[in-house]
């Protein structure tokens, strides 16, 4: 879901409400809110949970954002999406388990991120961020990419019990 938030400007400078639960009707609390600063060309993803939920929000930089349902019963099974966020564009994005997730860093930047679980290292999951199934078209193909992210599987070779229901 991505939501678009309403931005206040005036002479001293801009205010945003950059999430509000309202927006995310039957969404679980958020519990966490976490900071994550990233250099231009780096990749982060594509991580998905099968129990939690995120909520991205870009206050600095530029980010191309890349979501792909993993969820075999969901009606948009299979389908990816990819929008940029930052540099003045405010919209939010919320990532319900089960969606595959990741970022490119088009700039140096600041992602913020709000979760409805605690960390949790058994639901850090992962597919692979260049798997041409997913369709993701991204800007590189020799990204900065985390040794976790750079293992991750492709989706047709997920385990069973780790793919999202």
């Amino acid at each position: 879901m991505v939501v678009e938030p309403k931005v206040f400007t005036d002479e001293r400078g801009l205010f945003v409400e950059t999430y509000r639960r309202e927006w995310i009707p039957g969404s679980a609390p958020m519990v966490q809110a976490n900071r994550d600063d990233r250099q231009a060309t780096c990749l982060v993803g594509l991580h998905y949970h099968l129990h939690q939920a995120d909520y991205w929000y870009v206050p600095a930089g530029r980010a191309l954002v890349a979501l792909s349902d993993l969820r075999a019963s969901s009606p948009t099974y299979g389908a990816s999406l990819t929008l940029e966020l930052g540099d003045g564009d405010h919209r939010g994005v919320y990532i319900p388990p089960g969606v595959a997730h990741g970022f490119y860093a088009i700039t140096d930047l600041t992602i913020t991120y709000l979760v409805d679980r605690y960390y949790d290292p058994a639901d850090e999951l992962g597919v692979a961020w260049n798997d041409p199934v997913l369709g993701i078209d991204w800007p590189t193909d020799a990204p900065i990419l985390s040794g976790r992210d750079q293992a991750n599987p492709m989706r047709a070779d997920i385990p069973e019990e780790l793919r999202p229901a």
